[in-house]
C-alpha cells in the first residue's frame, strides 16, 4: 500500500505526522506523494480540504483518512493519540470505503468560449466585489428568480455544516444526494423579491446563474478565493465523482453534528 501523509504546519500536527510516518515505514508501508492508494491528513478539516484539492484528479483511486490534532472534525475519524490503532486497521485493510457527494462548478466567460470546471467538497460561493450582485437563477433551465444581494452559495451535504449553516441552511446527511442553494444578504422589498429561503436541489437537477455582464466577481471554491473578470454564468450540479474515505471506523454523521454544535 502506498500512503501519502499530509499535515498542517502546527507544532502538534508536525510531531504527530512525523511519528506516523516513522511507524508506517516500520510496518513496511511505502510513503509517497506520487499516486498513493491512501492519503492520511494530520490536522483538521482544512488540512483534508487541501489534500482533497491536491489529489482531486485521482479520486477514483485514492481513499482519504483524517487524523485530528484538535477537536473532532467532520472529515476526521481518528485522534492524534490513536495512531497505533490506525496502523493496525491499515494492516487489516479490506479496501472498503464510504463516499460523499461533490459539487461540480462550471464557469463561463463573456470574452472566451472556453469554460473552466472545478470540484468542491464543501461549497462554491459567488459575490460581487463592488456593488449589489444581480443574477438570474435558473433551476434545470427554467428561470426561477432574479436575485439581488451580496451573493449566492451552493453547498454539498457535508458542506451544509460549514458556510451554508451560517447562512441559515439546513444540515443535510451525506446520504441525501442533493445540493443546497443559499442566498447571501438578499434584497427583499416591494420592488425586488427573491425566495429568501434555502433550496434543496434534487440530484437530477442543476442550478444555472446568469450574471450581470461587466461586473467583477469573487469566487470561493471551498477555502480557495479567486477574483473573476468577465464571468458571465455558472452552472452548479452534483458531480458524478465522489470522495472516498477509508471505512475502518466511520463516526456517525449526527454524532459529528452533535459534537460540533451541541455537545460539550
Amino acid at each position: 500500500m502506498k500512503i501519502a501523509v499530509v499535515m498542517n504546519d502546527s507544532p502538534k500536527s508536525l510531531k504527530v505526522g512525523k511519528e506516523l510516518k516513522q511507524k508506517l515505514i516500520q510496518e513496511d508501508f511505502e510513503i509517497t506523494k506520487d499516486r498513493p492508494n491512501v492519503v492520511i491528513t494530520v490536522g483538521g478539516d482544512g488540512t483534508l480540504l487541501n489534500a482533497f484539492h491536491t489529489y482531486v484528479d485521482q479520486l477514483d483511486t485514492v481513499r482519504f483518512i483524517g487524523v485530528h490534532t484538535g477537536h473532532l472534525g467532520f472529515y476526521t475519524d481518528w485522534r492524534d493519540y490513536e495512531i497505533d490503532q490506525l496502523i493496525k486497521s491499515l494492516k487489516e485493510d479490506t479496501s472498503k470505503s464510504v463516499t460523499y457527494p461533490l459539487l461540480e462548478v462550471e464557469l463561463n466567460y463573456s470574452d472566451s468560449e472556453k469554460s473552466k470546471k472545478y470540484l468542491a467538497l464543501n461549497e462554491a460561493t459567488v459575490k460581487n466585489l463592488d456593488k449589489t450582485m444581480v443574477a438570474e437563477v435558473y433551476i434545470k433551465n427554467e428561470l426561477f428568480e432574479t436575485f439581488r444581494g451580496d451573493g449566492l452559495s451552493v453547498s454539498t451535504p457535508t458542506g451544509s455544516t460549514a458556510y451554508s449553516k451560517s447562512l441559515g441552511g439546513a444540515v443535510l446527511h451525506p446520504r441525501v444526494n442533493a445540493i443546497q442553494l443559499n442566498e447571501v444578504a438578499s434584497i427583499n422589498n416591494r420592488v425586488y423579491r427573491s425566495l429568501g429561503s434555502p433550496m434543496i436541489i434534487a440530484n437530477d437537477e442543476w442550478i444555472h446563474l446568469d450574471l450581470k455582464r461587466g461586473d467583477s466577481y469573487q469566487l470561493h471554491i471551498d477555502h480557495f478565493v479567486m477574483n473573476q473578470e468577465n464571468l458571465s454564468s455558472m452552472t452548479l450540479k452534483l458531480s458524478e465523482k465522489r470522495i472516498q474515505f477509508a471505512s475502518y471506523r466511520h463516526t456517525h454523521f449526527w454524532r459529528r453534528v452533535n459534537d460540533a454544535f451541541i455537545g460539550e
